[in-house]
């Protein structure tokens, strides 16, 4: 351990001095890469217990070789990741569970205070212009991939847009984490100036909270998307997608609403297909352009011996206004609901299953997420000079209070599902979070970043934890790249 955060230290002070130069390093042809970044959390769960409150760090170095040609690309990168002071006591039985993510960090390294490995974080080989088409390629191989960032806007408003509130909702590399996930399998891409045809058929890798991310899971993703983009400036940008998503892991038990000894006995698979799309536009008006944003998915398929039948949708909105214009404010709202189930009895699971997202990109607090809620929320960014502030207010509701209580991101490891649930006990209000971020880039090399985040609990944090009934995130972030 203090090796690898002795050579973290070494390779953050190199990044650091490489601020002021431009030039890539490279090894004949290939370019070399590199990243680090680096937090230090502090967590208080619901219920005030001392077992809910602690402190924590975790690091991921990120280092590779990448070479591009014009018929060829190739790339091999590794991770390295380092969790510190790890709370092994942040595990409790249910209902109350692992209590944060510090708690999660733990129970997926075998309770252990200290964790690092390396392995494989992206391995693979990019063939374009397939056919004589410019725009035409396969790649194949070990890979990252975020589901809704096929295509970049041109219009910087619509690329932020993307990137904050369409990509990763349903696949992705759940970023936020200290060890993160990749898919080992192909992305077939085809490019025009106004479309793009995007294809995958993969299996994620275990890691997320396990620190070993090596080996892949039992599982089969399949993506196709086409993105489109019109107007003046790509004003308007679409998608329509269908993702499909196999869970053979029979033997691991599956998290929904259901009675413990049913559940224990439905060894079926998981096979779920989720079809919908997303459209985004900007409205130029006298006081300051409008952005609006609609996601919606629809899903059927089989949640082991249940018909599964499901839905989520974000309608959103925001303005620009023409003051301040050194701060440039940017104020949005929206409603996010993602259906629950109305009867664990009937035969047919309702729960919108959010399949390998990155959860704490809708859920900055990561106590929820899209599976069985509603989230009315309103934040407020102001953007001066390499500064980016945000703060956001959430009114969280269960969409149905038969249901559970659920959070996570999908499965990492192969006994573990992904997602935990806790009783509603009757009840649908979660709570409110109130939260506020600022991120700082201080040269291309170097940024900063912190976060604070609390939410009150509503009646169904109550029904499970005593005491102070709120939680509370905080966390300071360093980025280094060279």
């Amino acid at each position: 351990m203090r090796r690898v955060l002795s050579l973290m230290c070494a390779l953050g002070m190199m990044a650091a001095s490489a601020g002021a130069q431009s030039t890539d390093i490279k090894i004949g042809d290939a370019v070399v890469s590199s990243s680090l970044r680096s937090r230090m959390y502090s967590w208080n769960w619901f219920g005030d217990t001392p077992n809910g409150d602690y402190t924590y760090s975790g690091s991921l170095l990120r280092f590779g070789l990448t070479e591009s040609k014009k018929a060829l690309d190739w790339q091999v990168e590794f991770a390295v990741p380092a969790l510190v002071n790890m709370p092994t006591t942040a595990v409790m039985p249910a209902p109350f569970g692992q209590l944060g993510l510090g708690g999660s960090y733990a129970a997926a390294n075998a309770g252990s205070t200290n964790s690092s490995s390396i392995f494989l974080k992206q391995g693979n080989f990019r063939v374009k212009g397939i056919g004589g088409i410019a725009g035409q390629s396969l790649k194949v191989g070990r890979m990252e991939f975020i589901d809704g960032s096929e295509m970049t806007p041109g219009h910087s408003t619509l690329a932020a847009l993307k990137r904050d509130r369409i990509a990763q909702r349903l696949l992705a590399n759940f970023g936020f984490t200290d060890v993160q996930r990749s898919l080992d399998g192909a992305q077939y891409v085809l490019n025009t100036a106004r479309l793009n045809v995007t294809a995958v058929a993969a299996r994620p890798t275990e890691g997320v909270f396990q620190v070993d991310g090596w080996s892949e899971l039992k599982i089969n993703v399949f993506y196709g998307a086409l993105t489109g983009q019109h107007g003046k400036y790509a004003a308007t940008d679409w998608r329509v997608f269908a993702l499909g998503y196999r869970d053979y892991r029979n033997s691991v038990v599956k998290t929904d609403n259901r009675a413990a000894a049913i559940r224990n006995t439905d060894a079926d698979s998981i096979n779920i297909g989720t079809y919908g799309g997303h459209i985004l536009q900007i409205l130029p008006t006298a006081t300051g352009p409008v952005d609006l944003l609609f996601w919606g998915a629809l899903q059927s398929g089989s949640w082991g011996t249940q018909a599964h039948r499901a839905g989520a949708f974000a309608a959103e909105a925001g303005w620009q206004p023409a003051v301040l214009r050194r701060l440039k404010p940017w104020i949005r709202g929206g409603y996010d609901v993602g259906s629950g189930d109305d009867n664990a009895a009937d035969g047919t699971h309702r729960t919108f299953f959010q399949v390998l997202p990155t959860p704490r990109i809708y859920a900055r607090t990561p106590f929820f997420n899209m599976m069985n809620s509603k989230d009315a929320f309103a934040e407020l960014i102001l953007r001066p000079k390499r500064v980016t502030v945000r703060s956001d207010i959430h009114s969280l509701r269960l969409a149905q209070s038969t249901d559970l209580w659920y959070s996570g991101g999908g499965a990492f490891q192969a006994s573990t599902f992904g997602y935990t649930g806790r009783p509603s006990n009757g009840q649908s209000t979660l709570g409110t979070l109130y939260d506020i971020s600022a991120d700082v880039t201080l040269t291309p090399h170097v940024g900063v970043g912190g976060y604070f985040g609390y939410a009150t609990g509503g009646l169904v944090t109550q029904a499970i934890y005593a005491g102070g009934n709120a939680v509370h995130l905080g966390f300071f972030e360093l980025n280094l790249k060279f």
